[in-house]
């Protein structure tokens, strides 16, 4: 099928709520990608956080390959040596003692939002609030839907779940004020990506956990697009220390293959009774196998140094540029290999004019170009697409 065909037959049959680029890709390698008609792109959103190592990463073919031909599914009534692999290695690069697999960040985050309320309810029958942030998101079911702080995911959907309180992400006070003996979890992204990149002090994140040791309520960080290494660090929260009681994974965690999860403490570790949480297809043989083989390349790689150094380049080739196009940029922000350009006015026409010089940008927020390209992008491919920008914010 040519471009055209996959188009129109896709239109015509997939509920129409995603806004698509006009192009069809066919296959990838590296930080590369290809459409239907072999036109080449260089690929900086990764799938939208998700493909770390790249495309077709040979580590994680053969995993997926020689799992496919054994044993793809067979549910969590057995044990699979495989998923016992691959929740260790998640212990041990997370630094958490207990670990539960599903298929999406929002059903990591879904878990965690359980966790916590069965945490407060046990204690008190009126300690069911969660507070979370303004612009915050934290995925599309019911729950994390209602969890994300941003009122047009939320239009048409109501009545939502009760007992979801909304504070100025960054804004010590407002979280000090929120928070009393009836909330018993406070849900966070170390950086919120979709709702801008912004990166928060280190003292806000600190201060979040003092508070929820004083009312006794769960911190739960969203590392789902921020954590992998794409900070820089494995994860984000570690840049200041506050370590949190519950954090949710997903995006890179299988190295391109769905699979999410949630890991907490040993302390919590029974809160969930058997019966009180689960998932069919959650930890299954093919997904434990494509996370176990990116989790221990990136290890083997130090793909958090790389993502670190390479990172701080991007950063100061976007600061050069918004240097050069003041009257275009506002600011440069991220840490890592998550990074965020904030433009004047709508990033979609810059989006479409790197796309159509053979760059993959995203642009969320409105107007802020985000840019989280696999972790092995290399410094060519960045100055490469520093000479597309200038080329398309001239145009623009």
């Amino acid at each position: 099928m040519n471009t055209k065909e996959i188009i129109e037959q896709t239109d015509k049959y997939y509920l129409p709520v995603f806004g698509r680029n006009q192009i069809a890709l066919d296959h990838g390698k590296g930080c590369k990608l290809y459409d239907a008609e072999g036109r080449e792109y260089t690929d900086f959103l990764a799938g939208i956080a998700v493909n770390g190592l790249g495309h077709a990463h040979p580590a994680i073919v053969k995993a997926i390959s020689d799992q496919a031909g054994k044993l793809i599914h067979s549910s969590n009534l057995y044990y699979t040596e495989i998923q016992a692999k691959a929740v260790k290695v998640l212990s041990e690069v997370s630094g958490f003692e207990r670990v539960f697999l599903c298929n999406s960040g929002a059903e990591a985050n879904e878990g965690a939002l359980k966790l916590a309320r069965k945490y407060g309810v046990a204690k008190n029958p009126k300690k069911f609030k969660i507070i979370s942030a303004v612009h915050s998101f934290h995925g599309r079911t019911m729950a994390t839907l209602t969890a994300t702080g941003q009122d047009h995911y939320h239009e048409g959907l109501s009545p939502l779940p009760v007992g979801y309180e909304y504070v100025p992400y960054g804004d010590i006070a407002a979280l000090e004020n929120a928070l009393d003996d009836e909330v018993c979890g406070v849900l966070l992204e170390p950086i919120q990506g979709e709702g801008g990149v912004y990166v928060p002090t280190n003292e806000y994140l600190l201060k979040a956990r003092e508070l929820c040791d004083k009312h006794d309520a769960l911190l739960m960080f969203d590392e789902i697009q921020s954590g992998i290494c794409r900070s820089g660090k494995w994860f984000a929260w570690e840049y200041s220390g506050a370590r949190p009681d519950v954090m949710t994974l997903a995006k890179a965690l299988g190295g391109g293959f769905p699979m999410g999860a949630f890991v907490t403490t040993e302390r919590l570790a029974h809160v969930f009774a058997p019966g009180d949480h689960g998932t069919t297809f959650g930890g299954n043989p093919l997904s434990c196998a494509a996370a176990y083989a990116a989790l221990t390349t990136m290890q083997e790689m130090k793909l958090d140094q790389i993502a670190s150094e390479t990172g701080a380049y991007f950063k100061l080739k976007l600061e050069e540029l918004q240097k050069q196009f003041p009257d275009k940029i506002v600011e440069v922000r991220g840490r890592g290999l998550i990074l965020g350009m904030e433009l004047r006015s709508a990033g979609a026409p810059i989006v479409k004019g790197c796309l159509e010089r053979g760059m993959i940008i995203n642009c969320t927020a409105g107007n802020v170009i985000r840019l989280v390209p696999p972790l092995i992008i290399s410094k060519e491919e960045i100055d490469a697409l520093m000479v597309v920008f200038r080329e398309v914010f001239e145009e623009f």
